[in-house]
């Protein structure tokens, strides 16, 4: 049972530890980079799944490993505790140490002050040259007046500062783990003139830590009245603006409505949250007729930029409203300056210059009445046939605005009616910001502290002979410290006339 006992005390010894606590760092942020090149399924589970298809026999491995979700996973949770363990059973027993220090006497004067290399004796007509010296020290230093002198010492403030660096330490690790646990964060596409409500049936993806609950939502909304953007004659974007209307609950529990705009780098708060202007591009509104003259599609559709220029995709995914008629899809190309580069559209800059629709027919059962969520932004093919011309080629649709076509084999028509503009907003709510912050800015000024403010104790003694007082001062630092001569030299400034050195014996 003791060499139990005793095994585990080593081990404690070992776990709480400097250079454990610091390997431990070290083996997290280690831990932390598969998190950055692996995709993590609670980020982008479409990738995560093509990631399996694509390497079928890492895949399972990296997942049975946990990579996909690293920063839930058995082993970096492991190492996340013990090092929050290491931390708190290092800082504890300093702590108590550090109150001892601040409660104790300083310590007596020794025996030998010449031995230290901080070291002046001289001697003064001055009769109370020592009281002198202690006004002088209890400026900067706390102080005990021995019969034969005084013992001083300064620089706790050292010691409170590296605790103080540490103490963020633990409060960083617990703002970041409450952080994973209580935030939400989503994304969702709002097409001008239309809104978004904070529910999870708005946002178009949505990820949340193990405590959220869909009640901690609370609610807002918010309408996008007009999205503007620049951009210069190279191409390069210059401004971006989104104009909303907010609709949320004022600080004393009221209902308001209030005008904002969002730009990049300029979020705005609604109800605990900050939404962030992320994206931005073009919705054609498209309106198509099936075979038998209903109107199966009328709205605006997003086309997601795929480079600089506003080369956009999207698809159509259009219903059977007509009883006994297949379900149409639409796939392609929106083009805000279209021009055709190896015989292939592209978008020549990214203002409307030459708008040009370019979309593929597809035709079959998109498996819109399955009740499985899909992708909205594509277009799976595989019980789908693509529409062919007379000539037995695919079809591929140009409509410019206010153009309409006839679909191949008697589909129906499609109309580019208009086209709107949207934009892609980030929705973050992380009641552990703060905290992180104030715990950051703590451990930068104790490590500052801690790094610039010296630790010394000076020890001064005095004898009276003949009307002439022999001083004797000595001076000691935690470390190298290059203005632990000066001082001393400040201290025996203080006498009223200069000291001349003292004879040696």
């Amino acid at each position: 049972m003791s060499e139990v006992i005793a095994w585990l005390r080593w081990s404690w010894r070992q776990l709480t530890s400097m250079r454990v606590a610091i390997f431990l760092l070290l083996a997290l942020a280690l831990a932390a980079l598969p998190g950055s090149l692996i995709p993590q399924r609670a980020q982008s589970p479409e990738k995560v799944a093509e990631f399996l298809s694509s390497y079928p026999r890492l895949g399972p491995v990296l997942d049975w490993l946990g990579a996909f979700s690293v920063y839930t996973s058995v082993w970096f949770s492991a190492i996340y505790l013990l090092l929050f363990i290491s931390l708190i059973g290092c800082i504890l027993p300093r702590t108590r140490d550090l109150y001892r220090s601040l409660t104790s006497p300083p310590v007596r004067i020794p025996s030998r002050l010449s031995r230290f290399e901080a070291y002046r004796h001289v001697q003064t007509d001055d009769a109370d040259a020592l009281k002198t010296l202690e006004d002088r020290l209890s400026r900067r230093y706390r102080l005990t007046r021995f019969p034969d002198g005084i013992s001083a010492e300064r620089g706790y403030v050292k010691e409170i500062g590296n605790l103080l660096f540490h103490y963020a330490l633990v409060g960083i690790l617990i703002a970041f783990a409450w952080g994973q646990l209580a935030t939400y964060r989503g994304q969702a596409i709002v097409i001008e003139g239309r809104g978004f409500a904070n529910a999870l049936v708005d946002y178009d993806s949505f990820e949340s830590g193990a405590w959220f609950r869909e009640s901690d939502l609370t609610p807002f909304s918010f309408t996008l009245d007009r999205f503007a953007s620049a951009f210069a004659p190279s191409g390069r974007p210059e401004a971006f603006r989104a104009d909303v209307t907010i609709r949320d609950t004022a600080p004393d529990g009221t209902p308001r409505e209030r005008a904002e705009v969002i730009t990049p780098n300029h979020p705005i708060e609604a109800g605990g949250a900050a939404i962030t202007l992320s994206g931005n591009g073009f919705a054609p509104i498209v309106k198509v007729t099936d075979a038998k003259g209903k109107v199966s599609f009328n709205g605006p559709v997003p086309f997601i930029p795929k480079d600089a220029t506003y080369t956009s995709r999207g698809v159509i995914k259009v219903p059977d409203v007509s009883a006994g008629l297949d379900q149409l899809g639409f796939s392609g190309v929106f083009l805000p300056a279209a021009a055709q580069q190896d015989g292939t559209w592209v978008s020549a800059h990214p203002t409307l210059l030459q708008p040009l629709l370019v979309l593929d027919v597809w035709r079959g059962n998109l498996g819109l009445d399955d009740g499985i969520p899909r992708n909205a932004f594509e277009l799976h093919t595989e019980k789908l046939t693509q529409a062919l011309g007379s000539d037995g080629t695919p079809v591929a649709l140009q409509l410019t605005p206010g153009a309409k076509a006839e679909l191949p084999g008697g589909l129906g028509t499609i109309e580019f009616v208009d086209l709107a503009r949207f934009a892609s907003f980030d929705v973050r709510s992380d009641p552990s910001l703060l905290w992180l912050l104030i715990s950051t800015v703590t451990a930068i000024s104790g490590l500052c502290i801690s790094l610039f403010v010296p630790r010394r104790r000076m020890w001064v003694r005095a004898e009276h002979s003949g009307g002439i007082t022999v001083i004797e001062a000595a001076a000691l630092s935690r470390g190298d410290d290059a203005g632990l001569q000066a001082e001393l030299d400040w201290l025996l400034a203080a006498l009223p006339q200069p000291p001349t050195p003292a004879q040696e014996d």
